[in-house]
């Protein structure tokens, strides 16, 4: 029989054939996809004929297409839907890539011929893209291992293999530890505060789990995220907080040995190639480029974000007090307090927003204004299957020519096997694929409120944004327009990789974007004018607290990767010294560090501030659409092609600077967010 992971399928775009796929294809294929690839690899070395651009570079980019494919369906399958036996894989397709990737990285022959094409990149006269991949690539090979002498080499092979092991097990904790919380409410006076929204979607949860009659809570955030916001009963706010926090902490799931198995292995590998640090390693293939420079960002966030954030604590208290609340606020206190000190100042519940928001709308609506925005078109297509019923599919066309864009996969809703949080992911990107330019597939996954048996699915303003981010790095994808794949897209320094998905959630809070969408789900009225400005009003509500949290976050992560952690035993205490001066509170539960999947089974290890960084940029850059207006045909043309067009193809400071006509202005975030006065643009 063919495996359908190896067949180009024969549906639109070549999109994967998830109807077919089965677990027991992914290991077969993946190696006899590398089986191809060494093929190919062995040509290139072998070819008698000089190296070249041609048929070394971009012979490389080319020589693993198929293992390439098969893998981003494996491990975009194991984060959307994976299974115990998607997880056993990981433990065996994991090691047997990463060897694979060395032999490649490490082969003196094949890297004797890329530097003979680096050496030569001035008489070669190179366009900027193909001069961006002769760069990635001899600088892939060096930060690689290629250098190192054959006892390095092996060394960093098993570094490599460990590493491919411990993430995807990092994960798998965090899934299953977060799996295993269950609150299971069967006294309808403990539902006391909480919108009827959140006790309906429970109350069809524990129906579905078997517990009818009863109430099901659980960590997915819209279970956990109205609870701690809205649930009176202080007691289960702490369990519900501590089971947050406790993810993947303590017991047969503990993360603690696989965090620092990580962090050693990262800063041996950094050592190895001669970085300092992790952190180095990192920040060399950044817009940061070196940790002082992080580090100096931060503490100028620090400076502004942490008095703030003490104000907003001791205001938060002031108003608990004067309810007669506790006389010393826990953590499992401040989203419930500050929910009631919000309603109290600007006049509105959180909840106000949810019957205005429902997703089919909003799906529709955030699909128009990237249409005002870029003149697309989105067709939900039939054509495509999924992997699940959730799924949605559709394709994506450029208005102006009628142009096919690529495939748009939208799964939208939590359920066992499913990794929280959101994220956009490829399946193939754009760019040179078997000879042709072929367009993106793409993929946005979230975990929204879910539709019960008598409501549809309705969202939070929250979980609005977080679609316009998601979409943000979809639109990224989509408008791709480079050569190679490796460059396409989402596929930039990535520090710069937010700012197409951050600035999106600018519109959100626009009257002219929601207009488009916030309509009652039952009467059918507009949003009222007065709830947006509302919304308006309290948008830089408690700023300092949030803003000091993604501080905390990002030192926490310069602390892990910015020393030798050699010394390091225990992960509380360490987590506990390193963001002593951004903790507003002792760590009451368990450390962050044994669920911070973004730094331990995500990219964002010495990158989580990058967050931060493009939130200067999207200010900067929307301040532009505010001065010109929010669809300016010419500005909004100008980001397309100066920046979601572009990928990786060029410097992102380059692409900024044709956009913007300047560098970002770094107080362009502190001033949306109050914390200085806008006055200061002009000093």
């Amino acid at each position: 029989m063919t495996n359908p992971l190896l067949q180009v399928s024969n549906l639109p775009n070549h999109a994967p054939s998830f109807d077919v796929i089965e677990e027991s294809h992914y290991l077969p294929a993946i190696e006899k996809a590398i089986k191809e690839a060494r093929v190919n690899i062995d040509a290139i070395k072998n070819n008698e004929a000089a190296p070249d651009f041609e048929n070394t570079i971009i012979a490389l980019e080319v020589a693993s297409e198929s293992l390439g494919i098969a893998t981003s369906i494996f491990y975009n399958q194991l984060s959307a839907n994976g299974t115990d036996g998607l997880h056993e894989l990981a433990e065996k397709i994991g090691p047997i890539s990463s060897n694979f990737s060395s032999d490649i990285g490490h082969d003196e022959k094949l890297f004797a011929r890329v530097k003979v094409v680096h050496d030569r990149q001035e008489e070669l006269n190179l366009p900027p893209e193909q001069q961006m991949l002769l760069d990635d690539t001899y600088k892939g090979f060096v930060r690689g291992g290629a250098l190192l002498d054959t006892t390095q080499k092996q060394r960093f092979r098993e570094i490599s293999e460990k590493m491919s092991v411990l993430t995807p097990a990092f994960m798998n904790n965090v899934k299953k530890s977060a799996e295993e919380f269950e609150l299971i409410i069967d006294n309808e006076d403990d539902l006391a505060g909480l919108p009827n929204s959140a006790i309906e979607g429970a109350l069809h949860a524990a129906d579905e789990k078997g517990h009818k009659g009863k109430w099901f809570f659980n960590l997915d955030m819209p279970s956990f995220g109205p609870f701690i916001q809205y649930a009176d009963n202080r007691e289960l706010r702490e369990q519900m907080w501590r089971g947050y926090n406790n993810q993947a902490f303590g017991g047969e799931l503990d993360n603690s040995k696989t965090v620092l198995d990580i962090v050693r292995l990262r800063h041996e590998r950094a050592q190895l190639l001669d970085y300092t640090t992790h952190a180095h390693y990192v920040l060399e293939r950044r817009m940061a480029e070196m940790p002082q420079n992080v580090q100096s960002f931060l503490d100028q966030l620090k400076t502004a974000y942490k008095p703030a954030a003490e104000k907003d604590l001791k205001q938060l208290q002031d108003f608990t007090n004067e309810l007669g609340g506790p006389g010393k606020l826990q953590p499992w206190d401040i989203g419930y307090y500050a929910e009631k000190l919000k309603q109290k100042l600007f006049d509105f519940s959180s909840e106000d927003f949810r019957p205005y928001f429902q997703l089919d709308n909003v799906i529709e609506g955030v699909f128009e204004h990237f249409t005002k925005l870029f003149n697309l078109q989105f067709k939900a297509s039939s054509a495509y299957p999924v992997w699940h019923e959730d799924v949605k599919s559709y394709d994506v066309f450029d208005k102006t020519d009628s142009t096919f864009l690529g495939t748009l996969y939208a799964d939208f809703h939590p359920r066992t096997g499913k990794q929280n949080g959101a994220w956009k992911t490829s399946y193939r990107d754009q760019g040179l694929f078997h000879g042709k330019q072929e367009r993106p597939v793409i993929a946005i996954v979230t975990n929204f409120t879910k539709p019960t048996a008598d409501k549809p699915s309705l969202l939070t303003h929250g979980e609005v944004e977080t679609l316009l981010h998601e979409m943000g790095h979809a639109i990224h994808g989509m408008l791709s327009k480079v050569t190679y794949r490796s460059l396409a897209g989402t596929n930039v320094l990535w520090d710069f990789v937010e700012l197409p998905s951050q600035v999106q959630e600018n519109w959100g809070y626009t009257k002219e974007t929601l207009d488009l969408f916030a309509v009652h789900y039952e009467t059918g009225e507009k949003i009222p004018a007065e709830l947006i400005q509302k919304l308006n009003d309290a948008k830089n509500f408690m700023v300092g607290w949030s803003g000091l949290r993604q501080v905390g976050l990002a030192t926490l992560d310069m602390a892990w990767h910015s020393q030798d952690p050699k010394d390091i035993s225990d992960v509380a205490a360490f987590e506990d010294a390193a963001t002593a001066d951004t903790a507003l509170f002792p760590r009451l539960a368990g450390p962050m560090s044994t669920h911070f999947s973004h730094i331990f089974a995500g990219g964002y290890s010495a990158g989580y501030y990058s967050y931060k960084w493009a939130e200067v940029l999207d200010a900067d850059a929307f301040e532009l659409f505010l001065e010109r207006g929010l669809y300016d045909r010419p500005t909004a043309e100008a980001f397309k092609n100066e920046v979601l067009s572009k990928g990786g193809s060029e410097h992102p400071t380059v692409l900024y600077r044709r956009f913007r006509g300047r560098d970002a202005d770094p107080d362009a975030l502190l001033r949306r967010e109050g914390l200085i006065s806008k006055k200061a643009k002009a000093a």
